[in-house]
């Protein structure tokens, strides 16, 4: 699956979608660590009823995100091939993570937005080096009651994004990679002038 469904269904099993780290320079770029912001329009999308898996290619094997809950009630998930050496991406080359989420039963209907912040870690630092646009979907239970996505919202990349990440991973600094994470779930082309354009400055 290139992109994201539009819609989540509450025990419904694992659905997923794919992160795209693209580099742009000629250097490769290692230890890189995504993490994925979950923001929720309601109450009720909780780290405790997320289950989220990404698929390590060098081990061929699916791994469990460890998750966290930020101080304004994003689900952060951070997607972590090694715990200390991350992933690593060639130079003018692109690695792809498949990501694969499930929810708990009783998790009630809502509208959620996924960003990804791209992180470069140095020892016990670490740079922001790319984000994402939204990715957006609903939790709708089986009847098909809950909160609708209509295709512009999907298309639509929300203007408090970059805030809201910045608030969400934390105080990053601009690092000397530059890599774009694109959840697929908008044409890469388009996705990828949106990074440019929405780079954080450096401080």
């Amino acid at each position: 699956m290139s992109g994201g469904p539009s819609v989540h269904h509450p025990g419904g099993g694992f659905a997923g979608w794919t992160v795209e780290l693209a580099n742009r320079t000629r250097e490769p770029c290692r230890n890189i660590h995504p993490v994925l912001v979950f923001s929720a329009r309601d109450r009720g999308f909780t780290q405790d009823r997320v289950t989220l898996e990404f698929f390590d290619a060098a081990a061929a094997r699916w791994r469990p995100a460890e998750l966290e809950t930020s101080g304004a009630g994003e689900v952060l998930a951070v997607l972590d091939a090694d715990a200390t050496s991350g992933f690593a991406v060639p130079g003018r080359e692109e690695a792809r993570v498949g990501v694969r989420m499930a929810l708990a039963e009783d998790t009630p209907p809502n509208q959620v937005t996924v960003n990804a912040a791209v992180i470069q870690r140095h020892g016990d630092d670490g740079d922001w080096v790319g984000e994402s646009d939204d990715y957006r979907f609903a939790v709708l239970d089986d009847t098909g009651y809950g909160a609708a996505v209509t295709r512009d919202e999907l298309a639509t990349t929300g203007t408090g994004s970059l805030v809201r990440l910045a608030v969400a991973v934390g105080s990053l600094l601009l690092g000397g990679c530059v890599l774009a994470a694109l959840v697929s779930g908008r044409p890469a082309r388009a996705a990828r002038r949106d990074t440019a354009r929405r780079r954080p400055p450096a401080r």
